[in-house]
């Protein structure tokens, strides 16, 4: 029984060649498939994005670890994928062209204030989505918004106004609060001021 247990858990179903092949396939794969894809799916601007991410891994299970469920499998597949990675970003780092090639470029979506929908619509990013992700990072409106860009990982950077909306109004306020002060300063020292 025991012996059986162990057998189950730690004796590979599958060739080792083939428990380390299988995961570079499909990392190569998904690296290929998410580029073509576009920075959308990474961004997860949406919950279909999230769903898509989720069981996306949930679907490549199997071609990674094979009819062999056994904890040594997993964690040969395991291994093998982290190994992978480890040196396709240590390649990725001494090649930017390459880098480039595989993650892509930086896409601007709001530059100078003004919302580019053309990049929109290449993205595939709808104007409340974006504004959304604004909300995330603290912005009320994408009026405060003067540079967005989608980066290659699928985050999206907001650069706000120099200054801030708030930030003039507050100024405002404060000059003619100062001048109110001034003014009631002088009044009261006006009555006050002996006649000459």
């Amino acid at each position: 029984m025991i012996t059986h247990l162990w057998h189950d858990m730690f004796l590979l179903g599958l060739p080792v060649l083939e428990k380390i092949l299988r995961p570079v396939i499909v990392y190569l794969f998904l690296v290929v498939a998410l580029r073509l894809a576009g920075k959308r799916e990474l961004a997860q601007l949406n919950p279909f994005d999230l769903v898509v991410l989720l069981t996306l891994s949930n679907t490549v299970q199997n071609a990674i670890i094979g009819n062999d469920n056994t904890v040594t499998g997993g964690l040969l597949g395991a291994t093998t994928l982290l190994a992978v990675n480890y040196f396709v970003v240590r390649f990725l780092y001494g090649h930017k062209r390459v880098d480039r090639l595989v993650e892509g470029d930086p896409d601007t979506l709001i530059d100078k204030g003004k919302i580019r929908k053309d990049r929109l619509q290449q993205e595939l990013i709808t104007l409340p989505e974006l504004e959304a992700a604004a909300h995330r990072q603290g912005f009320a409106s994408l009026r405060d918004v003067d540079r967005a860009v989608l980066e290659p990982g699928g985050t999206v950077s907001f650069l706000g106004k120099k200054p801030a909306p708030e930030e003039t109004r507050h100024g405002e306020l404060l000059a003619r609060l100062d001048h109110i002060a001034r003014e009631l300063a002088a009044l009261r020292a006006g009555p006050l001021s002996p006649p000459s």
